[in-house]
């Protein structure tokens, strides 16, 4: 699916300038380029948090789409009565307009507070897209750990000290858990992958049932690096395998982005102060477990993509 950025620099901006979340932010590039994939009216939901707390301050806001503020908990279900209103008003003949339905929310709005309604509106079919903008953390109320957080990030509340080494916990999978619901799509990728990005929104806004967009979203504020390095940020993500990029289609998996040369983790620590005292030599074990972490990870994901090649061309051959 060609990306044509030409046509997409002139489409209008769903979430305009003039918010304010953080120089560097990189949640509002996530949706913006999520929403230069819809090519229907979109309505969107947002739990609390960074985004919708800096873009919707009384009396102003930074969306040129209908917007919902849901609590911390439910965008997922708000998009889910959104979505079953629609269906029932088209049933009576009272509607005809194609809409899309956009819920989106944070890490800590997703993978926990959030992840009840998410995994119940996955459940009962819904047809709507959500997306995560992950920044590993709680950033709006002042940068606590979730189940999105990396092994050994520091945090407000898992600080690293001669207690522990920052968190102590692996970071939850979203996108597995999703996939597992049995959608008809799901991806993970990063702001670095604009066209990777929008490719997956197009997707998503068009799959028969819920879709689920988990994107990386670098935070300068929380992960302790300079404003202007967000985007490189996500690409040191990637290219180190620590956040792989791939899709979920029907159940067929394939890596969308797979690095010419893997670089080590250690990068990926050392360009972020809250990782900073994992590169001290007294933590070289805790740096070789976060190492040996990622590369299970990375080859179960080609393993997944191998198996599920294999049996498409099987498939294809009977």
């Amino acid at each position: 699916m060609a990306v044509n950025l030409k046509e997409l620099s002139c489409k209008p901006e769903g979430l305009t300038g003039g918010h304010r979340l953080c120089a560097g932010c990189g949640a509002p590039i996530a949706i913006r380029q999520v929403l230069l994939a819809a090519d229907k009216p979109v309505i969107v939901t947002n739990a609390t948090g960074c985004l919708e707390v800096a873009t919707t301050i009384f009396p102003y806001t930074a969306w040129a789409v209908p917007f919902i503020h849901s609590a911390f908990e439910n965008s997922a279900a708000t998009a889910s009565g959104l979505e079953a209103a629609y269906r029932s008003l088209r049933r009576q003949g009272k509607y005809s307009d194609e809409v899309y339905f956009l819920a989106l929310g944070g890490d800590g709005g997703t993978y926990d507070i959030g992840l009840q309604a998410l995994s119940g509106a996955l459940e009962r079919g819904h047809n709507f897209v959500y997306v995560c903008y992950d920044n590993q953390a709680y950033m709006n109320t002042g940068i606590q750990r979730s189940s999105a957080t990396p092994f050994g990030a520091d945090t407000t509340t898992t600080p690293c000290g001669s207690a522990r080494p920052g968190k102590t916990q692996r970071r939850k999978d979203l996108t597995q858990i999703c996939a597992a619901h049995g959608i008809p799509y799901a991806a993970q990728t990063t702001i670095a992958n604009w066209r990777d990005v929008v490719k997956c929104a197009e997707k998503a806004f068009k799959a028969e049932g819920p879709a689920l967009l988990n994107i990386l979203a670098p935070c300068p504020r929380g992960w302790r690096y300079e404003s202007d390095e967000t985007v490189n940020m996500a690409r040191l993500s990637r290219d180190t395998c620590v956040w792989p990029c791939y899709e979920i289609e029907n159940g067929i998996v394939s890596i969308s982005y797979k690095p010419k040369e893997k670089k080590p983790v250690k990068d990926w620590f050392a360009a972020q102060a809250r990782f900073r005292h994992m590169l001290r030599p007294d933590n070289a074990a805790l740096l070789e477990e976060a190492q040996a972490e990622v590369d299970m990870k990375w080859a179960q994901l080609q393993t997944l993509e191998a198996v599920a090649k294999a049996g498409t061309e099987a498939a294809a051959a009977e």
